[in-house]
């Protein structure tokens, strides 16, 4: 057997079991691979075709079909079975304390989407509901002259993105807050992200047994998923300074926004997912009446 048998067995394995996938890949051959090449040590973003022949020994077999059983009946991400998740590139450890980072705010740190609104007075981010500090570590990244805090409810998440803030060596820029919103990190703040729980209750009760793994306080927003984002577009015109900018994420939730909020002016950002999964909205309209 080689490396190419054995994804196409394990993709197999998966496609059989009828998964769902969205934590880090998108299909059962993404995932395979992703299991096969961690299993075995081997690089995540190796040459497939080139590994193609590379002989598997009947241990090597072994444990990767072990842990592709492990997924069918976890029924978990793989995130959390290999306690690794990839972001725009950059690794970051997650456990089921936290959500799988996944936010496509992290698209926009990294392509500049955000800078036009930005300037060289931008010097104070928060990134809100944190979880496993990704987005605060991208940031970090993105603007070396920023400094970052990191803020969730969340205590053992938190403890995640301590983890994750040490693994890359940003102790000095990133300050991690446990906050209830932005009860306990008024700022003021020249940025503000934020991915917030915002999945609605008929969403909720939907979700595949993946996304129940994780923590639902992560997720869930109530009736229409906008709990948690009326009272920080309350608060959050007190804490931005003037020229601030809040970039929010809300997945497939626009139409539950919009009528939530139909007079606010915002500016719908593309990603990858299209142009209605995260916008930015400036302190100046958040305090039109």
């Amino acid at each position: 057997m080689n490396l190419q048998d054995l994804i196409a067995q394990a993709t197999a394995r998966l496609d059989a079991a009828q998964l769902a996938y969205g934590h880090g890949t998108t299909n059962a051959h993404d995932e395979a691979a992703w299991l096969v090449l961690w299993r075995l040590g081997l690089p995540l973003d190796s040459d497939l075709d080139a590994l193609a022949q590379r002989p598997i020994t009947p241990e090597e077999s072994a444990q990767v079909l072990a842990l592709i059983e492990q997924r069918i009946s976890s029924r978990e991400p793989a995130a959390y079975l290999t306690n690794e998740a990839w972001l725009q590139g950059v690794p970051f450890y997650v456990d089921r304390r936290a959500i799988v980072p996944r936010s496509f705010i992290a698209e926009l740190l990294v392509d500049g989407s955000i800078d036009p609104w930005l300037s060289e007075h931008t010097h104070d981010v928060l990134d809100l509901c944190t979880g496993n500090g990704s987005l605060a570590v991208l940031a970090a990244m993105a603007y070396p002259d920023v400094q970052v805090t990191g803020a969730d409810l969340c205590p053992d998440a938190l403890a995640v993105a301590r983890i994750n803030v040490d693994r890359h060596h940003l102790q000095d820029r990133i300050q991690l807050v446990q906050s209830d919103g932005l009860r306990q990190c008024p700022g003021p703040w020249d940025l503000i992200l934020c991915n917030p729980p915002y999945v609605n209750a008929q969403s909720m009760q939907a979700l595949p047994p993946e996304y129940r793994a994780e923590p639902e306080l992560a997720l869930a927003g109530g009736n229409d998923g906008m709990d948690f984002v009326r009272q920080l577009l309350h608060d959050a015109p007190a804490c931005l300074r003037p020229g601030g900018v809040l970039v929010l994420e809300i997945g497939n939730e626009r139409e539950h926004f919009e009528s939530a909020f139909p007079q606010l002016p915002v500016v719908w950002l593309s990603t990858s997912a299209g142009d209605d999964q995260v916008l930015l909205v400036t302190r100046e309209d958040l305090l039109q009446p």
